[in-house]
């Protein structure tokens, strides 16, 4: 969602004109945030549709918004293209299972379509972990996914990703797709989004408490989970370090870990505090499941003493929530998996110290305990990023990159007819 939202400001200017077809925010059981209306250009046509109820399908375990809103868009869509002339459809959601209706289309009106891989669809990451640590459903989701991603890949005429290695994930599973477009594109971040959230900082204002001068907040806001434990564990180590050897400075450290969870309010699964707890550090820190409206994120950001990014043991995996981070021009600390290209982005853009997996642990312990000592201390880095290199993260810059590719797909289409 925050892909689209963030270009729709800019596909105009690029030569695109973008239609939205999406499942009415009123059947979503997230947190809403109507806030994030507020940068969307008016004249940007919305078509929303009904999913099935959910309390039909939950009596046979089944919730997916995706597999419930399939038929409701089908039709939707159906009536659109029936009416009016279209050159591409863009799928740009983590509801995969939507995506298969882009064979569909193609098949019954052949328009052309694309896909915005923002993270893995079918993934043997969690085959093998014991399950507890898989999520829920997962033996289902794992089979219906494997199903469902073929079907998808099928016929797809480009694809999108925030990874390089998704892409060569999928090469080697669809031989189909060797010969077709396709462009890394990270997310991007949106300038606007922090103009709004100053505006309306009394409405959403910081989830950190009143601020006291003799507290450091080291603040992380995004989901929890036990691919995570690495990172943490290197984290809580380095802060057992500085309570060992300096208990008077480092006592003054409270970490926020915020909006781990994407079960509904009050039902997430706590995956950061027994960490702290089985470390002897519980007293320091603080885990909230339930999310947070994206504005009150920023400001929270904002308010912070230090930045923390968690990275994943996946090296696959790229954290979309960097960018905020980045712009929001606070001191940031990440610890990462050396192949993720997270990691890359902090660096190239001189936005915070990144230590990852791949370094010597004595060596990560130490380096994370100076961090922590600097914040401490009020000596900590300050922001000095890359402005030129930031600007190349912008929403605008990355949609034009959206458009050049739309029209690398439709150019290669037309070559080979």
């Amino acid at each position: 969602m925050q892909r689209i939202r963030m270009s729709l400001p800019y596909f105009k200017e690029f030569g695109w004109e973008a239609n939205v077809v999406c499942v009415h925010p009123d059947f979503c059981e997230v947190n809403k945030d109507h806030l994030l209306l507020e940068a969307i250009p008016t004249d940007i046509k919305i078509y929303t549709v009904k999913p099935i109820s959910k309390k039909w399908t939950k009596k046979i375990g089944l919730g997916s918004i995706a597999i419930r809103s399939l038929n409701a868009i089908r039709k939707k869509v159906d009536v659109l293209l029936n009416k009016e002339h279209f050159d591409l459809i863009y799928f740009s959601t983590t509801q995969f299972p939507v995506c298969i209706l882009g064979n569909y289309w193609k098949k019954r009106f052949g328009i052309p379509y694309i896909i915005d891989m923002q993270d893995p669809w079918h993934s043997d990451y969690y085959i093998n972990k014991p399950k507890a640590e898989q999520p829920p459903k997962y033996w289902f989701s794992y089979r219906l996914n494997k199903w469902l991603e073929p079907l998808a890949m099928k016929h797809v005429d480009g694809l999108i990703s925030v990874s390089e290695a998704y892409i060569k994930t999928l090469q080697i599973r669809y031989h189909n797709i060797l010969n077709i477009p396709y462009k890394v594109i990270t997310f991007g971040a949106f300038d606007q989004d922090f103009s709004i959230a100053e505006k309306h900082q009394f409405d959403y204002s910081s989830m950190i408490p009143h601020k006291n001068e003799d507290v450091v907040n080291v603040v992380y806001v995004g989901r929890g989970g036990l691919d995570m434990k690495d990172a943490l564990v290197k984290l809580f180590s380095a802060f057992r370090l500085g309570l060992r050897q300096e208990a008077s400075l480092f006592k003054n450290i409270h970490f926020y870990f915020l909006g781990t969870s994407y079960a509904p309010d009050g039902q997430g699964k706590q995956t950061i505090f027994p960490l702290a707890q089985e470390m002897g550090i519980a007293a320091y820190v603080t885990e909230q499941t339930n999310r947070i409206p994206f504005y009150q994120t920023l400001n929270t950001l904002k308010s912070a003493d230090l930045l923390f990014i968690a990275g994943s043991n996946d090296p696959q995996y790229t954290a979309s929530k960097t960018y905020p981070y980045m712009f929001s021009k606070n001191p940031l600390l990440a610890i990462f998996h050396q192949d993720s290209s997270a990691a890359k982005i902090i660096r190239e853009c001189n936005a915070g110290e990144v230590i990852t997996f791949d370094m010597p642990e004595d060596t990560a312990i130490h380096q994370i305990y100076i961090n922590l000592k600097n914040t401490l201390l009020k000596q900590g880095k300050p922001f000095i990023g890359n402005e030129s290199e930031l600007n190349n993260y912008s929403a605008r810059n990355k949609t034009a990159e959206q458009c050049d590719f739309f029209e690398l797909v439709l150019s290669s289409l037309n070559t080979s007819r």
